[in-house]
């Protein structure tokens, strides 16, 4: 399995998912339920975590379809790689709105883990974006289904549109100071996530004893932005040139984009369990915490580690640059 059967396994879940959680966010402010309003959220960031290696697999969709050459003509005829470039500059978009919805849902659990309720302006925002989301979603799914589907061109023609992601790559790739920049914030983006992850977790695993972890809670929103600066300037990276980090599979010498890329997936959903679960949120000062919330603090360290391992490998194990 390569990665162009990533994206056909994955690309549904975005549309599909959005459409769950905003039925479900509809359905629990008509019953005015905070459960569901919760449950709603978890499922906008799951999704948001989701789109991250759904979008960047299509780009290797996009190799396999044009010979492995992205600048090339496509394999089948039939095939428009005006189409091609319409679905990657709408679903860039989609991309960018689903991150939106996920940050703003993660926000909305944090302040309902400190408040028990549930902030109206969040609930809002994320309701607001998460109709704009599915419009941009529903338009890539289409534009997306043209590209192999011809029965479903209207009058028989493949949709154009303007080919969003490769004019920001080529933006990022021409200002000189544009890659320098976003080098800068990802370093930047690195101490905020592993410095306030590593705080944290060694209050988990018994170091700090002293600070009770509701202290440290307010931490997390700081570990957060750095989380969304790496996804960002990682993002403005990647669609610069997408083909030197597609090289290889997850069982290759060249894998290791694709290795970072599952666990920052994976430490995402790691973070969910600080966010919403009551057994580290209930420790006091001068408490332990309990072995299933130690195992979460030690993969949560593992994970942040391997990210950074597999991130500075990159032009040694995967040939990067």
């Amino acid at each position: 399995m390569n990665l162009a059967h990533v994206h056909l396994l994955l690309n549904h879940f975005p549309t599909v998912g959005v459409i769950i959680g905003l039925g479900l966010l509809l359905a629990a402010l008509a019953g005015k339920n905070d459960h569901l309003k919760r449950a709603s959220l978890v499922i906008f960031l799951g999704l948001a975590l989701l789109t991250i290696p759904t979008y960047m697999s299509g780009n290797a969709a996009q190799d396999a379809i044009c010979m492995g050459d992205p600048k090339g003509p496509c394999a089948d005829p039939s095939v428009s790689k005006t189409a091609i470039e319409a679905h990657e500059g709408t679903a860039v978009v989609g991309f960018a709105l689903m991150q939106l919805v996920g940050a703003f849902a993660w926000i909305g659990l944090w302040q309902y883990r400190r408040t028990a309720r549930m902030p109206r302006a969040t609930m809002a925002v994320v309701l607001a974006l998460s109709f704009a989301t599915l419009f941009v979603m529903a338009r890539a799914a289409t534009i997306g289904g043209e590209i192999r589907h011809p029965e479903i061109r209207v009058g028989g023609a493949m949709t154009a549109g303007a080919p969003l992601a490769r004019e920001l790559g080529a933006w990022v790739q021409n200002e000189r100071w544009v890659w320098p920049a976003c080098e800068t914030l990802h370093f930047v983006g690195l101490c905020l996530l592993f410095g306030i992850a590593t705080v944290v977790d060694l209050r988990i695993l018994g170091m700090m004893r002293g600070i009770p972890f509701e202290a440290l809670h307010r931490l997390l929103p700081w570990g957060i932005l750095g989380f969304g600066i790496n996804l960002i300037t990682g993002m403005l990276f990647f669609v610069a040139d997408p083909a030197q980090y597609l090289k290889g599979d997850f069982f290759s010498k060249t894998g290791a984009f694709q290795w970072k890329m599952a666990l920052i997936v994976l430490a995402g959903i790691n973070v969910l369990y600080f966010t919403i679960f009551d057994e580290v949120w209930v420790l006091r000062a001068g408490e332990d915490a309990p072995l299933t919330a130690k195992t979460v603090a030690v993969s949560a360290l593992l994970l942040v580690v391997g990210v950074l391992f597999c991130g500075r490998m990159l032009p040694f194990l995967g040939s990067t640059f």
